[in-house]
């Protein structure tokens, strides 16, 4: 970055206070009701298809009948041999007994993993002809080998299932809360000479999306290329077509990704990711979304708790790929050689003289037969031999992750989860407490944030292996989204996670077993949202 830096920092305090007293902000209502009456018509139209299919197939009622009778029992019996989360299942198989007919086409318009199977080969398409590589080295993996075979084989495992390799870390800085993380992305913003991808779940208009706009539309007229992909579900509420067709006109190019047009299963598959990349110089990640109660400027939850980090070096390059490869998908303007550079991979990216331990970012994709960051969590758990920290919004634990935090906890590993004080979602929130009784029992420790909400996504292993990112501990985030992490180990903002993680406590509840006696009634009704816990 340029030696101004400490000038345009204090310039970008000043012009997010000046920001938030001339924003007016767009009313949510008004933005899904006219989400809503867009998709009106689709809606109906197909409710019509299957009107009329209906009336057709009457005279056909009793053949009807037996094929889907017979399709629900091979639904069954493909639920219970398939690699999946064993809540995910019990909770299908319950909805097929209990109706067996509406069961079986439900799970085939929603419930099936190929539901989302257009949507990722159109992913798989543009794979193939991507302007940029991974910055693979397959040497970096056998001196890792040396140092720590166990670790090693993580790191392997991660590459085998999503295709990113492990990289030197070139420098990594860790931020605490979203409002100084937030400061270094539009510190970047303002620096940018050719290119910005910006890519998140939530765009809302506000402070913070306006002091970002701002910069961006005086970055197009100095001829910088800037692209912003939002999630359709994501962004709902909270930024519209007319929000998109304002940037389009300032020159700033906007798509949205697996847009709501028709209702289907692949509705599910949201991108969950926060990236963004500018120049090559540095990327972005963490908790944040590009909201204004992110970075406090709002208070609807009280304090709202959320991490970040800022990365040089190769592992820029594994970001640029996860923003090229969904922007390319999205859009017909695709990115090329001639805007990232003809020899991306031989581009001279900014170096620190020492490595700062191995990173290894990548995404998940919710249509992998193998869930990465789940079994990830599970491993770094089987391997911890001193403490395990957590920092989670929600926590709807599968089967096989919930098992490994109580066999941790079992072992004599300090097993601690740090949850928020005041939930954004109550019911969600009821959800996830419905799993405390069991994981205390075990013996791993709950912390309740008490100033507010905690939307911090991040794990720490040992002092030495952690890994930062947008996954949540719950089904959506594990198995339905797409979500990006990057695993750390060795690197020095692993101590920087651990003192925030430390500080976080301090300001937490601590949950004992006697605050879990609810009496029956109250048992009663856990153990039915449980059920239900795939479907948050």
């Amino acid at each position: 970055m340029s030696d101004n830096s400490s000038r345009i920092k204090q310039e970008i305090k000043q012009e997010i206070k000046d920001t938030i007293h001339k924003v007016k902000k767009t009313s949510v209502q008004s933005i899904v009701t006219g989400r809503i009456v867009s998709i009106l018509p689709v809606v109906i139209l197909q409710g019509l298809i299957i009107y009329a299919l209906a009336r057709w197939l009457v005279p056909f009622a009793t053949l009807f009948y037996s094929v889907l009778s017979v399709l629900s029992a091979l639904i069954v019996l493909i639920l219970i041999s398939k690699r999946d989360e064993g809540a995910y299942k019990m909770l299908w198989l319950l909805v097929m007994f209990v109706a067996p007919l509406p069961g079986a086409l439900m799970y085939l318009l929603y419930g099936n993993k190929r539901t989302g199977k257009a949507l990722e080969q159109r992913l798989r398409v543009v794979n193939s002809s991507l302007p940029i590589t991974l910055a693979e080295d397959a040497e970096i993996q056998r001196q890792l080998e040396q140092e720590d075979k166990r670790v090693a084989q993580t790191f392997a495992y991660v590459k085998c299932i999503t295709g990113f390799p492990v990289l030197r870390n070139d420098t990594a800085q860790y931020y605490p809360v979203g409002e100084l993380l937030f400061e270094q992305m539009l510190t970047a913003l303002k620096e940018a000479k050719r290119y910005v991808f910006i890519e998140y779940f939530i765009v809302q208009e506000g402070a913070l999306w306006q002091s970002m706009v701002n910069v961006m539309e005086q970055k197009v007229q100095e001829g910088v290329d800037i692209r912003v992909l939002y999630d359709d579900i994501g962004s709902i509420g909270t930024f519209s077509h007319k929000n998109r067709v304002s940037l389009l006109k300032k020159g700033i190019k906007c798509e949205k990704f697996n847009p709501m047009i028709v209702l289907s299963g692949a509705l599910n598959n949201r991108d969950h990711r926060k990236i963004m990349v500018v120049d090559g110089v540095v990327a972005f990640s963490g908790g944040i979304n590009l909201a204004d109660e992110y970075i406090n400027e709002e208070h609807p939850f009280g304090h709202w708790k959320d991490i970040g980090f800022k990365i040089t070096g190769d592992a820029i390059r594994s970001y640029a790929y996860m923003f090229i490869e969904f922007w390319n998908a999205s859009s017909f303007d695709q990115i090329t050689n001639e805007l990232i550079g003809k020899d991306y991979d031989q581009i001279q990216i900014q170096r620190a003289e020492r490595s700062d331990g191995y990173v290894q970012p990548y995404y998940d994709s919710p249509n992998r037969e193998e869930a990465a960051s789940n079994n990830l969590f599970i491993d770094l758990l089987g391997q911890s031999k001193d403490y395990a920290w957590f920092y989670t919004p929600y926590l709807l634990l599968g089967d096989e992750l919930r098992d490994a935090f109580v066999r941790s906890a079992k072992r004599g590993v300090d097993v601690r989860i740090i949850m928020p004080g005041i939930p954004d979602k109550k019911v969600v929130y009821r959800m996830s407490r419905s799993y405390y009784r069991e994981l205390l029992e075990a013996g791993v420790r709950i912390f309740e944030y008490t100033p507010g909400f905690v939307h911090a996504k991040a794990s720490l292993v040992d002092d030495c292996i952690g890994t930062i990112g947008t996954v949540n501990l719950d089904y959506r985030s594990l198995y339905l989204h797409y979500e990006c992490n990057a695993l750390f180990y060795r690197a020095s903002l692993l101590a920087d996670l651990k003192k925030d993680l430390e500080a976080s406590m301090e300001v937490s509840r601590e949950r004992t077993l006697q605050d879990e006696n609810k009496g029956l009634v109250h048992n009663i009704v856990d153990s039915v949202l449980r059920i239900f816990a795939p479907l948050v």
